[in-house]
């Protein structure tokens, strides 16, 4: 594959990739949603997090590690506090990496 048809395959996947995420809006801004749908739809970035979160969390080598020499998962409970407390993203991000780093440096 040549530079050109590199470039040409980018592009193609780069207006296929916006077209996949442009159109379904544009589509619903045409129509009424139900208010039911309206209140499921609001719970799906929670539930996508939750999907990301909690495998890496509870079972980080694909087995099920819950205990406390599990040090992703003592790091999310500190992260979890630290959101519960003080609601700013950012800083329970710099918290939460920072107490998985120190709890991996200590070899827990």
């Amino acid at each position: 594959m040549g530079d050109l048809e590199r470039w040409i395959t980018l592009l193609g996947m780069t207006l296929i990739a916006f077209a996949l995420r442009y159109v379904p809006l544009v589509m619903l801004e045409r129509f009424q949603l139900p208010p039911n749908l309206q209140q499921a739809l609001r719970y799906v970035p929670a539930a996508t997090l939750a999907g990301l979160v909690f495998p890496a969390l509870l079972a980080p080598g694909g087995q099920w590690a819950i205990g406390l020499d599990n040090e992703r998962l003592l790091a999310g409970m500190i992260a979890a506090l630290v959101a519960w407390r003080f609601r700013n993203i950012l800083f329970t991000l710099v918290v939460g990496m920072g107490a998985l780093w120190l709890l991996q440096w200590m070899g827990v």
